[in-house]
């Protein structure tokens, strides 16, 4: 619902008039940060710069702040479902982890649109009112996530954009946009990969412990 010049702001890719919104929750499937109000045709990189949240898709590089999972690796849950699909070494381990918490907040946003159906379609309130309805639902929910105990909803994980890795042309920009920061880039990917190694490690010593007994 905005009229005038910036229209073209909120267009996004789809053709579509919307917003972005950025949100990070904990594994109670409660919000711990919501930013609504950004302009739908706003790069993710833009929404994620006015974030201080870490966790980023294959979408993005990996940067100083941004902790993306390796590309080119199996990461997807069901990818390490079955007899003899367990990680196979740290990279592996890393994306099966990383994987499991982004189904966290998957699930927190299929409840919350199953929940709050307004969300399905634009409501028509001015632009700031709509921004402002997805704080106040979210701390709704965490309301009724705290006091009621109850998710009696059917999650909704389908034909949602914002699940999906960034098309290939959106994933060149971002690199180009961060050429010049080759230094972050490369400590961010030494970070990364202790996290890996560490938590390999301790899986190693924990099946060695669990021999042992």
């Amino acid at each position: 619902m905005v009229t005038g010049r910036v229209v073209s702001s909120y267009r996004n890719r789809h053709g579509i008039i919307s917003q972005n919104i950025l949100a990070a929750c904990n594994f109670d499937l409660e919000f711990i940060y919501v930013l609504s109000g950004w302009e739908g045709s706003a790069h993710d990189s833009k929404v994620l710069s006015d974030s201080k949240y870490f966790l980023v898709d294959c979408g993005f590089p990996n940067r100083q702040q941004f902790l993306a999972p390796y590309r080119g690796v199996r990461y997807h849950l069901q990818d390490f479902f079955g007899q003899g699909r367990d990680p196979e070494n740290d990279v592996e381990l890393f994306n099966l982890r990383h994987s499991s918490l982004r189904n966290v907040i998957e699930r927190i946003f299929g409840i919350f649109k199953s929940r709050f159906t307004i969300f399905k379609s634009a409501p028509p309130f001015p632009y700031k009112t709509q921004a402002e309805l997805v704080l106040a639902c979210a701390g709704l929910h965490n309301f009724l996530r705290k006091e009621c105990r109850s998710d009696e909803f059917p999650v909704d994980l389908n034909n949602d954009e914002s699940l999906s890795p960034l098309p290939m042309n959106d994933i060149d920009n971002f690199e180009q946009l961060f050429e010049t920061q080759e230094q972050q880039r490369e400590h961010a990917n030494e970070w990364r990969a202790k996290i890996a190694l560490d938590m390999w490690r301790d899986t190693q010593q924990g099946e060695i412990n669990s021999n042992q007994r």
